[in-house]
């Protein structure tokens, strides 16, 4: 069995984190707050954001937010293939 990169494998989580985001951000930007919480209600089963969804978020803040959740991926994809090429090993 072959290896994974795990450099490629954070970056491409990392990546596709940051992309997730920036897609949460567009969705909010464009449909507004009842469109929001119709969106996340029916994407987190009928869970209800309406209380804890928040549009008045600055520039910064969700530049913060793509940068950690960019982190965040990388960590995690770079953990999964840590953890894969080391099982393969044994």
């Amino acid at each position: 069995m072959k290896t994974i990169n795990i450099k490629k494998l954070g970056l491409a989580t990392g990546l596709t984190g940051a992309l997730l985001y920036l897609g949460c951000m567009v969705v909010m930007f464009t449909v507004g707050r009842e469109g929001s919480v119709k969106f996340f209600n029916s994407l987190l089963h009928g869970l209800d954001v309406s209380t804890v969804i928040r549009m008045d978020i600055p520039l910064w803040e969700a530049c913060l937010g793509i940068v950690q959740t960019f982190i965040l991926g990388w960590l995690i994809g770079a953990c999964i293939a840590s953890l894969y090429n080391w099982q393969i090993k044994k």
